[in-house]
């Protein structure tokens, strides 16, 4: 029985030769792949912000908007920027490859192309894709706006939750890409220790920092700066104390019992006291699953 396409894969082949779209889309087909064709650079936008294929196969050089241009624009658009993209040419000077990388480019096949070899290295792509992209929607399941930032507070991809927030307070995508990292930077380079305030969209916003300030992909959370706080809303809901609450809270964004006691000033062993009244009051055995009760009680107010 022959698999659904679809399972395999959604490639789109950006190229303006025919010869060339002709041999890749029979070498997909025989990989139980679904091949879309892009004659040029602005297509290839408009089918991969309409469509979202899996991986995008883009020659380089093409008349008009050539492909490392492209693929710089699929990059800084927040939507479409975790999509891989494989660039074919027959350019192999190193310059030309360091470009290719550059232009936000995850791999680089020359001319003529080992048709092989090029469908081993898309299957490849295509699962560590899925797997950042599960982590991804994961987040969104959670209830997380997150998005990652690299130290200039360039974008470097956001989960679908955090795209539809920012566009709800009126931030369209050149706001995304050009203003909100001018806010960023500065916060970061200063440590980010308290949550950075926005306010020049409908309603104010925060971002705050969810990992350790050495890492070189920061993920931070973006939510609604009026809504109310996680402490308080966790407290009510599961007549938990004040420090019940605020460990719980850290519980749901992720930290260690380790990491509790640092924030919260006091022994490992109180954050596991507070946890035996945690699970006993919300009813669960373990923290992972508190967590998940706590992050789909304060989904509601995201």
């Amino acid at each position: 029985m022959k698999s659904n396409p679809k399972n395999n894969g959604v490639v789109l082949i950006v190229d303006d030769d025919p010869d060339a779209i002709s041999m890749l889309n029979a070498a997909l087909s025989e990989a139980q792949m679904t091949a879309l064709v892009a004659l040029s650079g602005e297509q290839a936008l408009t089918i991969a912000r309409r469509i979202r294929p899996d991986l995008i196969l883009m020659d380089a050089m093409m008349p008009g908007m050539d492909g490392f241009e492209a693929c710089q624009k699929i990059k800084s658009d927040t939507v479409i920027a975790h999509i891989p993209v494989v660039f074919m040419t027959g350019l192999s000077a190193s310059e030309d490859m360091v470009k290719g990388f550059d232009s936000g480019g995850i791999d680089y096949v020359t001319k003529p192309i080992d048709l092989k070899a090029l469908i081993a290295r898309i299957r490849a792509h295509l699962v560590n894709s899925r797997i950042a992209v599960g982590a991804r929607q994961a987040l969104d399941t959670l209830g997380q706006n997150s998005l990652a930032v690299d130290a200039t507070g360039n974008i470097l991809w956001s989960t679908p939750n955090t795209h539809s927030l920012l566009a709800s307070y009126g931030a369209d995508q050149q706001w995304i890409s050009t203003t909100l990292p001018i806010y960023i930077a500065p916060w970061l380079k200063a440590g980010a220790k308290e949550p950075l305030l926005i306010e020049d969209l409908s309603e104010p916003l925060l971002v705050k920092t969810m990992d350790k300030e050495l890492a070189e992909e920061r993920l931070l959370v973006i939510e609604p700066a009026n809504k109310p706080r996680e402490e308080d809303l966790l407290r009510e809901k599961f007549e938990l104390t004040p420090r019940e609450s605020e460990v719980l809270t850290w519980i749901s964004r992720g930290k260690t019992n380790q990491e509790i006691a640092m924030i919260l000033d006091f022994s490992p062993r109180t954050v596991n006291k507070h946890l035996e009244q945690i699970f006993r009051k919300l009813g669960v055995e373990n923290r992972t699953t508190a967590a998940a009760v706590s992050l789909k009680y304060l989904n509601q107010f995201s």
